[in-house]
């Protein structure tokens, strides 16, 4: 449906939304002032973005503090090429043009719009003076890939990886007055030896525009010497267990009350800070998708003196579930919810925008895509191959989607004619899996979150059992797919690690009990020889119908796995590959299927929305009564 006249509303509505920032001053001497470039295609939001509204939202709703302030805005900014890089930070005067940060400089609302192998950020700012005698944290959300931090002079932070978070206390490089906070970010996208995920040099394909430099939010706050560094939080179906990861401490004692959403306190614990907290809640409200419940979660960190003064005050929340597997009639191991069977189904979700590429253009925006899955009777989304900031999994617990984990994976060649491309180069391997345990700590607290893809059709793929065993053993309290697409394209062949047996086919569906079971006799084994295979079932990637709408596409070579020629073609295809999922599902054993994709991606024209998001391609109501019926399908319990 060309529905974008709500769309359109929706987007002015949300200026009553934009928060105040602190403003960040900047010196006067940069030659060029800044200007939002023309992206390819602008989303409704495009034209909400500015200097003074750059995504004010506080960035971390899972550890939150009152006092803090945002350095989104504009910053100074130089690049520089590989063979022109510099060292030290340039002179003030070395900064030759501005850039609105958090957005990639590649991206139009950065006002750069092109790379630069090593890129210089500079900003001022001024530290509040009610912040005095306490610290002050710098928190970056990622920058992409090498990111090297001065505060006065002061190399305060050094980071490698694109795509997880990192802090510095810069308490020590402070001086009287004005601040002066300079990174230099080194990204050579592909031809680097860290994880890129689906970004590319040189776009084309299944490969989009890549993003570098900082594009998450950037931010400080206020601590005390001893404050909470982190929450892990775990859930089940009875209670939370809440680890204060503490610095600074001596003999304090961490205090976690949990209340119903708004409410009264429903219980509160108490210990040592960095030992686990089980809290146990009395009548629980369970989280689903239907009913994504989420309690407020608050931990204090007090003082050892006989007052127990509150040292640290943060907020957070979080919802009661488990994910696990349980036998369907047939005997058939299945994906459980809370104990109940539970299909999911939902698209795949790539998390690109033609005019923040990496970084959506606002807080609404981001929301709108998971705002639109469910408005298509869907309970699922696989995040794929990339991590989004905070508040994307913020309103995928608040809005009621399971999610499956990607991670990006390093660059892979599909130019190798036959069998898997060759492991990579030890660095390369180091730098996958510390960014990959990095991820999983990072985003163990999520409630969403049920799941961890480590390979993706072989791209990058090696020790394939090893790593997923490790993540495993990181966190055994969700199900890890070792390599989705295990049947595919450079996959190594099914190793039997983890808990998923994940098909790709295109387009599909796919019968994944089939591919296993031809697996399982290409590895010489059978019935008598097997152990039972305790891996649920998925589709891990089907669909991919596709549709080109001129108005509304960007400027390349349109691909799709299938064609239509209309809307109501679009929809009707999807109506049949729908169905015959559904009957896929009631043969039995099918525990999810994620159709390929949410919104067309630059060349890939096969998403429910439009690149720009302004119009949705198929009929909504249909998918909905298609996507419901294949949840029940695939959720009924026979005793």
């Amino acid at each position: 449906m060309l529905n974008s006249g709500w769309l359109r509303r929706f987007a002015a509505a949300g200026l009553g939304l934009l928060a105040s920032i602190a403003m960040v001053n900047v010196p006067a001497n940069a030659v060029t002032e800044w200007h939002q470039q023309s992206p390819p295609l602008s989303t409704p939001w495009t034209h909400l973005v500015g200097p003074n509204n750059a995504l004010p939202e506080y960035p971390r709703p899972q550890m939150a503090r009152t006092d803090w302030m945002s350095l989104n805005g504009l910053w100074d900014y130089t690049g520089r090429s590989e063979g022109d890089a510099l060292a030290a930070p340039p002179p003030v005067d070395g900064y030759h043009e501005r850039i609105l940060v958090p957005y990639p400089p590649e991206s139009a609302l950065s006002g750069i719009q092109r790379h630069d192998d090593q890129m210089w950020y500079r900003t001022v700012f001024t530290v509040p003076n009610t912040w005095q005698g306490r610290r002050v944290l710098l928190h970056f959300g990622a920058v992409d890939q090498i990111a090297t931090v001065w505060v006065n002079n002061q190399q305060v932070a050094y980071h490698e990886g694109g795509y997880t978070e990192f802090s510095a206390d810069i308490t020590p490089a402070l001086r009287p007055g004005s601040q002066q906070l300079t990174v230099r970010v080194e990204d050579r996208n592909e031809s680097s030896s860290f994880p890129v995920g689906k970004q590319r040099s040189r776009p084309g394909g299944l490969f989009y525009t890549g993003s570098s430099g900082i594009w998450q939010t950037v931010w400080l706050e206020p601590v005390r010497a001893a404050h909470i560094d982190k929450l892990d939080i775990t859930s089940d179906v009875t209670g939370l267990t809440v680890t204060p990861r503490v610095s600074g401490t001596t003999n304090q004692l961490a205090e976690v009350v949990v209340s119903a959403p708004g409410g009264p306190e429903v219980v509160a614990r108490s210990g040592p800070p960095g030992t686990p907290l089980r809290v146990p809640v009395p009548n629980p409200h369970l989280w689903t998708p239907d009913d994504p419940y989420l309690y407020d979660v608050r931990v204090r960190l007090l003082s050892a003196s006989p007052a127990r003064e509150v040292v640290d005050d943060v907020s957070s929340y979080a919802g009661l579930r488990t994910i696990g597997v349980v036998n369907d009639a047939k005997g058939m191991p299945r994906i459980a919810l809370n104990g109940r069977i539970t299909f999911l189904y939902g698209p795949l979700d790539q998390g690109f925008w033609p005019d923040g590429i990496y970084t959506a253009p606002t807080d609404e925006a981001l929301k709108y895509d998971l705002l639109r899955i469910k408005s298509m009777g869907m309970n699922f989304v696989r995040k794929h191959a990339k991590v989004e900031p905070a508040r994307w999994y913020y309103w995928a617990d608040k809005l009621g989607l399971m999610v499956w984990q990607d991670m990006p994976s390093l660059d892979v060649s599909l130019d190798i004619p036959t069998g898997p491309a060759p492991d990579p180069a030890p660095p390369a391997k180091a730098h996958f899996e510390k960014e990959l345990s990095e991820m999983v700590d990072q985003l163990r607290s999520v409630t969403s979150i049920i799941g961890w893809v480590v390979f993706n059709e072989g791209w990058g793929e090696y020790d394939t059992a090893r790593i997923a065993n490790a993540v495993k053993a990181q966190d055994p309290t969700r199900l890890v797919d070792a390599n989705s697409g295990v049947n595919c394209c450079k996959s190594r062949g099914d190793t039997g690690a983890g808990d998923v047996y994940d098909d790709h086919t295109y387009v599909g569906p796919g019968r994944p009990l089939v591919h296993r079971q031809h697996d399982e006799q290409a590895n010489g084994l059978d019935e008598h020889s097997v152990v039972v295979d305790r891996r649920v079932m998925v589709d891990g990637e089907f669909g991919g119908l596709g549709l080109v709408l001129n108005g509304n596409r960007w400027p390349g070579r349109p691909q799709a796995y299938e064609m239509a020629d209309s809307q109501a073609r679009l929809t009707q295809r999807y109506v049949e590959v729908s169905q015959d999922l559904e009957k896929a599902v009631r043969q039995g054993g099918l525990s999810g299927a994620i159709y390929t994709q949410t919104t067309d991606v630059e060349n890939e024209v096969n998403g429910f929305l439009s690149y720009d998001r302004w119009l949705v391609k198929m009929d909504t109501r249909t998918v909905a009564e298609r996507s419901r019926a294949v949840i029940a399908a695939g959720s009924q319990i026979s005793d």
